[in-house]
């Protein structure tokens, strides 16, 4: 099977951003820089592209251009094991971006992140549907997710 390996495309910051992301994660690192030559269309020396790997996950950045920008058509998603890790990440990535709702937010770069608990999707697909809505309209209600508040919110009927 082929690998697949998200390409994410700067203007100008992909190295910082990879350097950024590998001091955030865990076992994170810069695998390959390659630089624009002779053949442009930027100048020699500059760089093109960084291969990087998050906690075991590659991702390359291209420094293509202003013409592309990210939205939040595609974000990446973290599955944290508790609140702490929730705070560690959302605290990171949020400085110098914006907040969003439910647990999303844009980092400096503008790449949206989805910053969630395990087990949160149990708790929205609840059997009990009054638990579920309950759950859900708390969530609609946070940037960040406070697990305490969204179980408190759930076990409120």
């Amino acid at each position: 099977m082929p690998k697949i390996t998200p390409n994410l495309w700067f203007d100008t910051q992909g190295k910082e951003a990879a350097e950024f992301y590998c001091s955030v994660f865990p076992n994170s690192r810069i695998k390959e820089v390659t630089h624009y030559n002779e053949a442009g269309p930027r100048p020699a020396g500059t760089v093109l592209t960084v291969v990087f790997e998050l906690d075991g996950q590659e991702y390359l950045a291209i420094n293509g251009g202003p013409e592309f920008t990210f939205s939040e058509a595609i974000s990446l998603m973290i599955t944290c094991a508790d609140q702490d890790e929730i705070d560690y990440y959302w605290a990171k990535l949020s400085e110098g971006g914006e907040e969003g709702p439910c647990g999303w937010l844009k980092d400096r770069y503008g790449l949206s992140w989805q910053v969630a608990p395990d087990g949160m999707a149990e708790l929205l697909n609840d059997p009990d549907q009054d638990r579920a809505a309950r759950a859900m309209k708390a969530m609609f209600g946070m940037k960040k997710i406070d697990i305490a508040a969204l179980r408190a919110a759930a076990d409120a009927g």
